[in-house]
This record gives structure tokens, C-alpha cells and sequence, in this order.
């Protein structure tokens, strides 16, 4: 176990320090370059969670960071100790990662496209009804 509880590795067990290690002998490797077992086994990946903080009320929450973490409690708690040490904050928002669509920029000026030649869009584009008394 890493410091804080965080697991180093799925399924690692303590190892006590009075239980005897047996070595690996060279003979049970295999003889193939190609099937040799990796050096380093397989990491557990956290999900990434992007951090929102609201610096006072009646503001807007704005994006202050990233971080991982197993769950959404403990991103809380964690972009807490990151992102509010000096109580600048009195709301933090944590989304997963996944779960933010955002717009491509190399794609920005389709996507953004100007409204000229859609004044419909707006409200003077429409004339007012003879008939109705009330607009």
C-alpha cells in the first residue's frame, strides 16, 4: 500500500515482515523473448475527474483543475485539499471526465459559424400584426 490507502497494485496483499519469500529460479522463465511476463505488472488506472469551484455566491463555477480518484467521494474530498486550501471556495462541483462532450477546436470555425444571413434570428426581422392590439 502506498501512502493514503491508495493501492499500488490490484490485488496486492501486505506482505508481513517475519514470512519468509521464496526467490524465483531462473529455470521457470521462459525460453521465448517474445512470452516473457512484463516487468512491471498491470497499474490500476483511476478515472480522471475535472474540478469545478465557485469562489462566492451569486458566481459561476469555474474549471480549476483535474485529478483521479477511485470514486466521487474521494474526488471531493480531494479537490478540496487541492483546490480550496485557503477557503476560496464555497462550492466545488466533480465531474468524470468521461462524461464531459466538449466542442473540437481545430473544428472552431464551422462550429462557430457566423449568423450573417440569418436575421431571422432576431427579433426586429419580424414586422407586427395589424391585428393584434395587445404586442
Amino acid at each position: 500500500m502506498a501512502p493514503h490507502g491508495n493501492p499500488e497494485f490490484p490485488g496486492e496483499k501486505p506482505v508481513a515482515a517475519s514470512s519468509p519469500v521464496a526467490p524465483v529460479s531462473e529455470p521457470e522463465k521462459s525460453a521465448s523473448p517474445a512470452v516473457q511476463p512484463a516487468e512491471t505488472p498491470h497499474r490500476s488506472v483511476w478515472p480522471l475527474w475535472e474540478v469545478f469551484v465557485r469562489s462566492s455566491r451569486g458566481l459561476s463555477h469555474v474549471h480549476a483543475g483535474s485529478l483521479h480518484a477511485p470514486d466521487a467521494a474521494m474526488a471531493l474530498r480531494n479537490a478540496r485539499d487541492l483546490y480550496t486550501r485557503r477557503n476560496e471556495g464555497v462550492s466545488i462541483w466533480v465531474v468524470p471526465a468521461d462524461a464531459i462532450a466538449s466542442s473540437d477546436p481545430d473544428a472552431k470555425g464551422s462550429f462557430f459559424e457566423s449568423p450573417q444571413g440569418k436575421d431571422y434570428r432576431h427579433a426586429t426581422y419580424y414586422t407586427k400584426s395589424e391585428g393584434v392590439k395587445h404586442l
